[in-house]
């Protein structure tokens, strides 16, 4: 992966590339940037780029398989059939140089389906900061740089961060550590403070098409659509030409639920259904909850766009074909739209600290029946 293979950011491309070959590189990077933007892609290039400059070809032969001795990757994991104690990234590299070959621009969640341990959530432990230290301690195996990326940084614990504040702060001579992170406000303060940070924005609908086009054998007016649709993610994409991605199944949850909650308003029979359905989510893993929980603040916001008739941003398009957004929209406006926000947040919130799923489901269902039979505002 160089340069050339990351779709678009052209602009962060030029002062990677800029700063690198005129020795300006900074000791700590902070790449802040949404799933599908092609923070990890990024990272990986410039990395190759530190290391094995333009030509250097038996450099870049061994960086394309993942496989340089001065490149280092830390990543969210979790104890799984294979790995039963002390999880760290080190035991499952075959598996992510099979994650980052296939899915570069694959999220969380599709790491965790690969390692089948999305009935929990991962995190970068005090192991990992002790490997990191460890690794980082010795001399370059070809006499320049080494990197450190570590993916998903907002994952590190903080007994792992607060273990590396001081490597990060003071690191040995021609060490490059490249946080990568969806969540900057995660990142503890006393680290994010010794990193420059670059933000990455959402990805060009133009760029992600010329993308689609190269990778897919696609009509060019299918490509207009999706990128359309993929709201500058360039995973979603992918998923939505492959349809495989768990939009699919939230879709099929989340208007299960709606339409349960529209019948639970007076009708005892149908709060049956909002319980079965609460149950439902509540047996699945809670990356795949909190992943839902988001496809449902993304499909509210939808709405309320449709209902304002602000068309030009509404990216959404059901997949069921007896429903639809327009129909929908009515119930979402600006007298319930802060508090569905509010609820689901709230969620949210409590299942990422292990909170009873199926509590909190069951009570998140209750408000939604409320809420979607609020009166829209007069004017």
């Amino acid at each position: 992966m160089n340069f050339n293979t990351v779709i678009g950011q052209t602009h962060i491309k030029n002062h990677l590339k800029t700063s690198a070959d005129n020795g300006r590189i900074p000791h700590a990077q902070l790449f802040v940037g949404n799933e599908g933007v092609g923070t990890l892609a990024m990272a990986i290039a410039y990395a190759k780029h530190i290391l094995c400059g333009e030509n250097n070809e038996i450099c870049a032969l061994k960086f394309d398989k993942l496989a340089h001795p001065d490149l280092h990757f830390a990543f969210p994991v979790a104890t799984n059939t294979k790995v039963k104690r002390h999880a760290v990234s080190n035991l499952f590299l075959e598996e992510w140089r099979e994650f980052v070959t296939k899915q570069p621009y694959g999220n969380l969640f599709d790491w965790y389906k690969l390692l089948e341990v999305e009935n929990k959530q991962g995190n970068i432990g005090v192991d990992e900061a002790q490997d990191i230290v460890k690794k980082l301690s010795l001399k370059s195996f070809e006499g320049g740089y080494k990197v450190m990326i570590i993916w998903m940084a907002d994952k590190l614990n903080n007994a792992a961060a607060n273990k590396l504040l001081k490597l990060i702060e003071e690191p040995p001579e021609k060490t490059v550590f490249l946080l990568i992170t969806e969540n900057e406000d995660q990142i503890i303060n006393t680290i994010r403070s010794r990193c420059q940070v670059l933000h990455f924005p959402p990805l060009a609908e133009n760029d992600i098409k010329k993308a689609l086009l190269n990778q897919f054998e696609i009509e060019e007016e299918q490509a207009v659509k999706i990128a359309h649709q993929a709201e500058g993610n360039y995973n979603k994409a992918v998923d939505l030409i492959n349809q495989d991605g768990e939009e699919l199944q939230f879709e099929e949850w989340f208007i299960t639920w709606i339409r349960a909650a529209f019948k639970a308003k007076g009708n005892k029979a149908a709060i049956n259904d909002l319980l079965s359905w609460s149950e439902t989510i509540a047996k699945t893993g809670r990356e795949t909850q909190k992943l839902f929980l988001n496809y449902c603040l993304n499909f509210f916001r939808q709405a309320l766009l449709q209902n304002y008739t602000a068309t030009n941003l509404v990216f959404f398009t059901p997949q069921t074909g007896n429903f639809s957004l327009a129909k929908f929209a009515p119930f979402v406006h600006g007298n319930n739209i802060i508090a569905i926000n509010d609820a689901l947040n709230d969620a949210i919130y409590h299942i990422e600290r292990n909170g009873n799923a199926k509590i909190i489901l069951t009570d998140l269902s209750i408000k939604l029946t409320r809420l979607l039979h609020a009166k829209k505002e007069q004017f």
